[in-house]
Formats: C-alpha cells, structure tokens, sequence
C-alpha cells in the first residue's frame, strides 16, 4: 500500500519530454530512456535464460546479507526469487541503453543475482569495460556464474561475499569508477555508505544507479540524502530506478520523469 502510494505521487510529480527544460536531460531522455528501438542481439537470449530461471522449481537456499529478498526459513523456490526479484525486461534494457550510452571503463554492480540485469549491463559496456560485480548468497552467485557461461560475450568479475568486505576489494582493483548500479542492499545505513565509499573514486560525470528508491522509507530516506550530497549535480527519478550523475557544481538539478 505504501509503494502504491509513493507511486501516485510520483505520477503527480514527474513530467515527460515537454516538462524538462535541461538540454542535457531533454537529450538522455529522448535518445536514451525513451528511445526503446535502441536493440542487442543478447536482448533474446538473455530474456530466455530469464524464463529458465523462472521455471526453476528447486529451494532457494544460502545466506542473504541485505533486505528484501531472501529470509531466514524462507521457503522460495528459484523461480520465485527470478520472478519478485530480478528486474523486469524494461528496466533491464534500460540499464542497458544507458550502459552503451556512458561506456565507462570502470564498473561496479552490488547485487548479482541471478545476473540477468549484470548481464544486460555487460552487453551494453565495451570490451575494454572492466566490470565486477558483487554478490553475498553463494547460491546465487553459482547460478549467476553459470548464467554468465550461458553468454558469448565478455564476463564481469564476481566476487562473493558481504559487500562491507567485498566493496573494499573491488574498489582496490578500480583506480576510479565510471558506473555503479546499488542493487543489492534496501537499507538506509549500509546504502549511504556504499554510496560514499564509492564517491571517494568516482570520475568525473560518473554515473551511479540506485535500484528501488521507493521500496521502503529507508531507501526514499537515503535517496533524498544522495541528491543533496555536495558531490551530485543532477538526479533522475524513475521511480524503481534512482539517476545520479557525479560532479561538483554551484547549481544542482532534480527530475521526476515518467517512464
């Protein structure tokens, strides 16, 4: 009830093309988050290792290190976790576009999953994009590692484990970071702090991602905390997914669009 709250109010709030006055915005909007004919042949063999998972009958298991997924005693199948969990095909090849769009060199995930929406950001990165992502649920970090098998194209680097230890790893292995996507953890505290670690290395014009902005009041908390942080300029509210693009400037921007 909540989120559907937050999402009648977001409707109210957020504009399309004819409400954005930002050229920069208008242009990433338009050629970018709206322009859906932007295509990868992966699009179809990843969507079909998708319905695999899906199809999955077996128990869910392993330890989950964040909020909104796996619970102790937690009796989801596999294919309950793909269907709830992994983002839909919309935003997936949104994250997609935007990847070939910012073609960072330096990219952190925090979240694998089952790696359908890594493997969406690996098609849109070039070759030279060095990729790792991270994930806490061993078991899901062996079907994301046997997903990546399933692809031909480059694989990202996993590393398991509680992002408070794997996220000081990655990031030694980064001299700076182009991309980040926040997919793994829902809370207000270990959110903000994976945020400003990555903050430390971000490039300039980095762009950093954060999932479910609206799942819970913690993560609308943290989200208002981030766009108000001195080191953002701009931010893009979608709704499920969070925009915010890295750079210290006197005048900051904050857009509501509907998507």
């Amino acid at each position: 009830m909540n989120q559907l709250l937050n999402y009648i109010t977001y409707l109210f709030k957020s504009t399309n093309l004819h409400g954005i006055h930002s050229p920069f915005v208008y242009k990433l909007v338009k050629d970018i988050i709206y322009n859906r004919k932007i295509k990868s042949p992966n699009f179809k063999a990843i969507e079909n290792i998708r319905k695999s998972m899906v199809k999955n009958s077996y128990p869910m298991g392993g330890e989950d290190f964040g909020a909104g997924s796996l619970k102790k005693g937690s009796k989801k199948t596999i294919g309950q976790f793909a269907t709830s969990s992994s983002k839909s095909a919309k935003y997936s090849k949104l994250l997609f576009r935007l990847a070939q769009w910012h073609q960072p060199k330096y990219a952190i995930e925090l979240g694998t999953a089952l790696g359908i929406s890594t493997l969406y950001q690996a098609s849109g990165f070039s070759n030279n994009t060095t990729f790792i992502t991270l994930e806490g649920n061993s078991e899901l970090a062996n079907l994301a590692l046997q997903n990546f098998d399933k692809m031909d194209s480059k694989k990202p680097e996993l590393i398991l484990g509680n992002f408070d230890e794997t996220l000081e790893k990655a990031l030694e292995k980064t001299p700076q970071l182009d991309w980040v996507f926040f997919d793994g953890n829902h809370k207000k505290k270990p959110t903000l702090r994976y945020f400003n670690q990555c903050l430390e290395k971000a490039s300039e014009n980095a762009l950093f991602i954060f999932d479910d902005i609206n799942w819970s009041n913690e993560m609308k908390e943290a989200w208002e905390e981030i766009k108000q942080s001195p080191d953002i300029y701009l931010s893009i509210d979608l709704f499920f997914l969070g925009l915010v693009f890295v750079k210290k400037r006197p005048q900051k921007e904050n857009f509501v669009i509907r998507f």
